[in-house]
């Protein structure tokens, strides 16, 4: 099985969740992991999976205003964040306001505030509910990984992705006869 991991990452944790993700889908040469800035130039109908994540910004996906608010924390004295390369550019929703009708198998994730989804939301619903309307079949409802205050992955969350992505691989594999 081919898959396809498209992350956006503000501090760098939906971009650990993603590559944990990346290694329980399958071997390295069977699963590529991009940030969603490189993401245009992969042509989704390769892949027997896409898996998209992005960061939970103001109750949903991010947005321009919420990538330049981000920076901005990271950029406080004593804020002990470090910002992904492009953390400003676009984001997946962007993205996935780009892609053409197409189709195909997909999954999608989020990194939020360990806190009640009702209060933090989830960006992982919305990316689910792009990647639906862009034809896409989901294997598996929106999956959160938790971060806590600091904004700094949660521990045992990484394992976690790691066991969702073999999980999403079986998914994934099943009723499907022409998976690769």
């Amino acid at each position: 099985m081919r898959a396809l991991v498209v992350y956006e990452s503000m501090f760098g944790n939906t971009r650990h969740v993603a590559e944990a993700v990346a290694r329980g889908l399958g071997p390295a040469d069977a699963v590529r992991t991009v940030p969603v800035t490189q993401a245009h130039e992969e042509n989704l109908s390769e892949y027997d999976l896409v898996v998209v994540g992005g960061p939970t910004h103001a109750h949903g996906m991010s947005r321009e205003s919420t990538r330049h608010g981000a920076v901005e924390q990271a950029e406080k004295p004593d804020s002990g964040l470090t910002l992904e390369p492009d953390a400003e550019s676009e984001g997946v929703r962007e993205w996935l306001d780009s892609l053409p009708a197409g189709g195909g198998k997909a999954a999608s994730f989020d990194t939020r505030i360990d806190m009640a989804a009702v209060l933090t939301g989830r960006a992982g619903k919305g990316i689910a509910k792009k990647l639906r309307k862009h034809g896409f079949e989901l294997v598996a409802d929106p999956e959160s990984f938790l971060v806590d205050k600091q904004s700094k992955l949660e521990p045992g969350e990484e394992d976690r992705a790691e066991q969702w992505g073999r999980s999403l691989a079986q998914q994934a594999a099943s009723g499907s006869e022409e998976l690769r």
